[in-house]
């Protein structure tokens, strides 16, 4: 990447737990800097600065992160699960998922991108859901929609060596399991036997995120313990 890799700089957004917070750890001992957007506070240690954000308005997020420094990568990982069978759906849940997840991405890289130096990394956190899953009609179409939009937005940077990529985790051991947002689909243990353990999630991460992964652009990565097979 084009900054030097002591003073790489990273946002990250749900980073107060989960994918998020594996991942702004992951960065962190890898030696950049972090910028953590979230509503929750939270405090990572050396190298890492916390902004209280609301990722369900995304018009509030240009003040928020009007005095942040140029990054040289945006990790969108904030995100809930709501989740419903056709019939029992809530329109309200919808709007607020696909707020969260996609509308807030898309502002966010609306108003740093444009300031990324060349070589930069956009990183989106989908789900292996986004091909369909029983229950899960509303959240699917929302990380589903972060692969269009994630694979458009890697055509229109590559001519500045950006690359853009999706990293779609299967049931992941977060606290959004025990969401009760969620529980009319309680998660199912895959293939392998076991969750998805956060920091395999954040080690996948850092490889994209870091020297050896610009050559991969435009690409959706399943970390599912089997759960696709």
């Amino acid at each position: 990447m084009s900054s030097p890799q002591a003073e790489r700089h990273a946002v990250v957004t749900g980073c107060s737990s989960g994918i998020g917070k594996a991942i702004a750890e992951r960065l962190l001992a890898d030696g950049w800097t972090v910028t953590g957007l979230s509503r929750s506070e939270t405090s990572l240690g050396p190298g890492f600065r916390w902004l209280r954000a609301d990722l369900s308005d995304p018009a509030s997020l240009a003040e928020t992160v009007a005095g942040v420094s140029p990054v040289d990568a945006l990790v969108h990982a904030a995100g809930f699960q709501r989740t419903a069978v056709l019939g029992d759906l809530d329109p309200e849940a919808l709007a607020g998922m696909f707020t969260v997840h996609v509308a807030a991405a898309s502002a966010l890289a609306n108003i740093v991108v444009p300031r990324m130096p060349a070589g930069g990394r956009v990183l989106l956190i989908g789900s292996r859901t986004s091909t369909g899953s029983p229950g899960k009609s509303q959240y699917a179409a929302t990380k589903a929609a972060l692969l269009g939009m994630g694979r458009t937005w890697a055509q229109e940077l590559a001519p500045r060596g950006i690359t853009v990529n999706v990293l779609s985790p299967g049931p992941t051991d977060t606290p959004m399991l025990d969401d009760p947002g969620r529980s009319a689909t309680p998660p199912k243990l895959p293939a392998l036997g076991r969750l998805v353990d956060p920091e395999d999630v954040a080690a996948l991460a850092g490889f994209l995120l870091g020297p050896h992964g610009k050559s991969i652009t435009g690409q959706n990565y399943v970390i599912c313990g089997g759960a696709s097979l």
